[in-house]
């Protein structure tokens, strides 16, 4: 199945139901699927080839989902670009790909013609929204230049036919760079249905389910909650953001919303919160990913929500979804990330290549038809992460993470293998400390690195965030992690922040603490 035969379906299953909800507007799947096509002939008539790639630097709005099937309509492969980069990472990004346009904000014209002039594979830019001056964008002489409304109100409505197959690039989704320039990792249609499948299985998603995403579609957990929607016919309501949680939660109140997709740092901010103002009984089903939750977090969400299942969740860039910890598995196992999803494979391996059994701490390898094909223009990278499988041409992926699996099957995560800590000659998992952390009453985040130690080789250090209310002392925190923790894994160090860096995605920035 083709990724953007996921709206098509839905539009003729469905045609007068509102696909979605974004910036006080509903739009059905017949009026989005209308817009896709409009853009796809545009596209092709201006020169669009099959598996040219194109970005889309916009935030969450109609425009960037009617831009991602659009341009999969035409044959073409998108990249979504967090609006908050900068054009000289943008730029990189855009001549990383070879990107052949560019769909962006009216309001950054500007911007717009510093991309056009610093990426020479750019046929085309589209400009998305209003101008901040009525004054038309002059063309540029390097490139054309046109508005978004120009391709909807010129080209027909009509269904584009391209000869798009599903082992044909979808997208490339960039990698956050944390340790370096970003890198884009190809995922074919194949791979997307495959994953979206998988996913809404075991969330048991239907057509009536109506699902609010506050994560940008830049971050592949965003991205998939529109793709999941629009392929099981459901209702996507779109934020920009979660910058204002009260109006997300009357959002869902209001919306009868059933599923809230979310990472630690926003479900951290929703436990601050006195959630008794809003309604959100509606809520069938909440989901975490990005990082692990804490353990005390689970404990307090499942109070804050009785009536919602909670999943737990791990996955990465390079295969989307890899475990999901099923709800009723919570009290017995509150720890654990879960199980391999639905028609997947994992298992640990120790550096030697050989399989661990239970209680045995080794990297987590994958095996399923949602490894994607590796990293854009990369060979040597994605050697090291897509390494050969059973039978010719597969791939597993190496995740590059330590976990550890029970007698029975169920996932540990330990750390990020850059992350271990090794001081006074023992390995220190970040995760196990900050779970202790976050037992302490008024610790709202917390994060846990190895720094230089003459002594200890590495010594641990706490960055702790305190809520509202709260005033912790460094003595505070020792003592409560000499109660809890073996010696070695004690902070030497304690730093009180108001915030931790992050990605544009929620991720905590280690590389910025150490």
């Amino acid at each position: 199945m083709l990724v953007n035969e996921f709206l098509q379906h839905s539009a003729g299953r469905f045609p007068d139901k509102v696909a979605l909800v974004c910036d006080g507007r509903r739009w059905t799947y017949a009026e989005i699927e209308a817009q896709a096509n409009r853009i796809a002939n545009g596209l092709l008539d201006l020169g669009l080839r099959r598996g040219d790639r194109v970005a889309v630097w916009l935030p969450n709005s109609v425009e960037t989902v009617a831009a991602i099937f659009g341009i999969l309509k035409a044959g073409g492969v998108f990249t979504v670009v967090n609006p908050t980069t900068k054009p000289g990472k943008l730029a990189y990004i855009l001549n990383n790909c070879e990107a052949w346009g560019l769909f962006a904000p009216a309001r950054r014209a500007e911007q717009a013609r510093f991309l056009l002039e610093n990426a020479p594979s750019l046929h085309l830019s589209i400009l998305c929204g209003p101008a901040p001056s009525a004054s038309p964008t002059p063309p540029l002489p390097s490139a054309q230049v046109l508005e978004l409304d120009h391709l909807l109100e010129t080209y027909p409505s009509t269904l584009p036919s391209t000869p798009t197959i599903d082992i044909d690039l979808a997208c490339l989704i960039y990698t956050s760079g944390s340790t370096g320039d970003p890198k884009g990792v190809m995922s074919t249609h194949a791979n997307v249905a495959f994953a979206a499948s998988s996913i809404i299985q075991y969330l048991e998603n239907t057509p009536e389910d109506v699902v609010i995403n506050v994560l940008p579609l830049s971050f592949d957990y965003g991205l998939y909650q529109l793709l999941m929607v629009f392929k099981f016919g459901g209702t996507l309501v779109l934020e920009r953001s979660f910058a204002y949680p009260a109006a997300v939660l009357r959002r869902i109140e209001e919306e009868g919303v059933t599923g809230l997709p979310g990472v630690p740092t926003l479900f951290a901010m929703l436990l601050q919160m006195d959630l008794s103002r809003f309604d959100l009984s509606s809520l069938r089903y909440l989901t975490n990913t990005g990082a692990a939750l804490p353990v005390e977090h689970i404990r307090r969400l499942r109070e804050a929500f009785p009536h919602a299942r909670l999943y737990s969740m791990y996955g990465l860039t390079e295969c989307k979804r890899t475990l999901y910890l099923p709800p009723e598995e919570l009290d017995r196992r509150p720890g654990s990330v879960g199980i391999p999803i639905p028609g997947t494979e994992c298992w640990i391996e120790d550096e030697d290549g050989n399989r661990l059994g239970p209680g045995e701490v080794g990297e987590l390898v994958v095996r399923g038809s949602h490894v994607m094909q590796g990293y854009w223009g990369d060979p040597e990278e994605t050697a090291k992460r897509y390494r050969p499988g059973r039978y010719p041409a597969e791939r597993l992926l190496y995740t590059g993470d330590l976990f550890w699996m029970d007698e029975e099957g169920f996932f540990y995560f330990v750390a990020r293998k850059d992350d271990i800590i090794k001081s006074r000659g023992e390995k220190v998992a970040p995760k196990e400390v900050e779970n202790v952390l976050y037992q302490l009453p008024g610790v709202v985040e917390a994060a846990v690195v190895g720094v230089p130690d003459e002594l200890l080789g590495q010594a641990v250090k706490a960055f702790v965030v305190c809520g509202d209310g709260y005033t912790l002392t460094e003595q505070d925190v020792l003592r409560h992690c000499r109660q809890h923790l073996e010696d070695f894994m004690v902070p030497k160090y304690v730093e009180f922040r108001d915030s931790l860096p992050k990605t544009p995605s929620g991720k905590i920035r280690r590389a910025d603490l150490r």
